[in-house]
């Protein structure tokens, strides 16, 4: 296989007389410089329209606007012409100032008509275009009709109607406000709310509220304040006055849709006085400034503590003080009626202790003459019931004395009746609680017996039954005795009664 080899050669290698006519690079350029200014002289403007890839604004340096264009139909393809675009200052400046007067900010995407002249960048080899005009006039109707196509596919999806149809509450005192802190609209805002006295609860959602990340930093921050749509009655989206292109931001479609879709109601208070955005269109409620945003919560919400807090607290005080006055002039005739009706009641018993007093002046004497014949007689009684009394009482008691006496022990014992008790000393009472061979201690009445049990013999009960005449005389003089105790005391309660 052959092997080529390529040799780099210095610049004396090859004799310059072998090719005569070799051009430099400054011929060339001077030839294809003399080409362009032949077939596109300075004097011949050119219009141009294409759609703009790059934007690099340099007014905070030198000053200059550089453009990168492209055709709109070769957009998606990487090998499409393109065409770097040249603005100078002294073109750039004024371009800038009434662009963002009619509210246009040149962004990627854009389709533009520039006129200008065809220019050769030696030092890059770079064709390229010197801006002279744009055409803001068409690049505005574009603008319109790219609006007014936004707001037709917003009503296609139900979305200009979709946030204006939330109910607001009667007193929106939480609040979630979208807006750049610090600004002037920030701080009016605020201050119709501090200024109305009602306690408000403002959770700030910081954002640029200008510039191209503007539009997606606004809804991102809506859609935050969304996620947490519980904690909120309103949401507020406000931005102080400025020029068009400063508001640009409010008719994006990713803020009209954050808006259009928010659970939350949401008000505006954007620009000035002929300010309406998208984002207007598409919210609840639109107010020309944020000084009127804050003036309309603040009066709603006073609307509501007059309606519902002072007004029924004034017909209360009033109806509180009608019935107060009513009833004063009821305890009025009440008392007077009442302090008629004593004096007239004090003087009929005045009259009443009057007439009682002289009944008993004229009763007194007889009264107490009757009185003292009464306790003489019951005095005279009092004697022999008294003698009666204690002698009935004797009788009673010599009755009861004779029945103990009766039931007597030793008194058994002493008319010959006897104790048998076993050897723990408790009575025998049966013949059965007693066995040959037990010991028993027989009681008598000078004495006592021990002996022993040789034969335990059983009798019949009727045997048992039959009563020897002492103990017939016994059982009767305990009965007597019983009778007379308990006619004594019959005899007593009787007296006791009939008294």
């Amino acid at each position: 296989m052959a092997r080529v080899t390529a040799m780099a050669l210095g610049p004396l290698d090859v004799p310059i007389e072998a090719h005569p006519d070799a051009l430099s690079i400054a011929d060339l350029y001077d030839e294809v410089q003399g080409a362009l200014a032949s077939a596109f002289p300075r004097s011949r403007q050119l219009w141009v329209r294409g759609e703009i890839q790059h934007v690099a604004d340099q007014h905070g340096r030198a000053g200059h606007c550089y453009l990168d264009l492209i055709d709109p139909e070769t957009s998606r393809d990487r090998m499409a012409p393109a065409l770097k675009v040249k603005c100078w200052r002294s073109t750039w400046g004024p371009l800038r100032a009434t662009l963002a007067q009619e509210g246009v900010v040149l962004e990627p995407g854009m389709v533009v008509v520039l006129r200008g002249t065809l220019d050769f960048y030696r030092p890059k080899a770079e064709v390229g275009f010197v801006l002279a005009e744009l055409d803001v006039t068409s690049l505005l109707g574009r603008l319109a009709a790219a609006r007014a196509a936004l707001l037709r596919t917003l009503a296609s999806e139900g979305l200009l109607e979709r946030n204006r149809r939330l109910p607001v509450p009667e007193v929106p005192l939480r609040i979630g406000l979208v807006a750049s802190p610090g600004t002037e609209g920030y701080r009016d805002f605020l201050g119709q709310l501090t200024a109305s006295g009602f306690a408000y609860s403002v959770t700030v959602a910081p954002v640029r509220v200008q510039g191209a990340d503007a539009p997606a930093a606004v809804a991102g921050a809506v859609g935050r304040l969304a996620r947490a749509a519980d904690r909120f009655d309103l949401f507020v989206l406000v931005r102080g006055g400025g020029s068009k292109a400063d508001l640009a931001a409010f008719d994006a479609e990713p803020v009209a849709r954050a808006v259009a879709t928010s659970p939350v109601p949401v008000w505006t208070g954007i620009g000035h006085t002929g300010d309406e955005s998208v984002a207007d269109l598409v919210a609840n409620r639109a107010c020309i400034t944020p000084t009127e945003c804050g003036r309309e919560i603040a009066q709603r919400v006073a609307a509501w503590w007059e309606s519902s807090v002072v007004g029924p607290a004034a017909l209360m005080s009033q109806r509180a003080a009608d019935l107060l006055h009513r009833e004063e002039l009821h305890h009025d005739g009440t008392r007077r009626r009442l302090a008629g009706t004593a004096r007239h009641l004090v003087d009929r018993q005045r009259d009443h202790i009057v007439k009682r007093a002289d009944v008993l002046v004229r009763c007194a004497p007889r009264v107490v003459e009757d009185a003292q014949s009464t306790v003489v007689a019951r005095a005279a009684r009092l004697g022999p019931l008294a003698e009666g009394a204690l002698r009935r009482e004797a009788d009673g008691l010599d009755g009861w004395r004779r029945l103990l006496a009766a039931y007597d022990v030793e008194r058994q014992l002493e008319r010959g009746y006897t104790l048998t008790l076993d050897a723990d000393g408790r009575i025998v009472r049966s013949a059965r609680d007693l066995a040959p061979g037990s010991l028993v201690v027989t009681r008598f009445a000078d004495g006592t017996a021990r002996s022993v049990v040789e034969e335990v013999n059983e009798v019949s009960p009727q045997r048992s039954m039959t009563k020897r005449p002492s103990e017939a005389s016994e059982a009767s003089e305990a009965s007597e005795a019983r009778g007379e105790a308990d006619t004594a005391t019959e005899m007593n309660d009787a007296k006791e009664g009939s008294r």
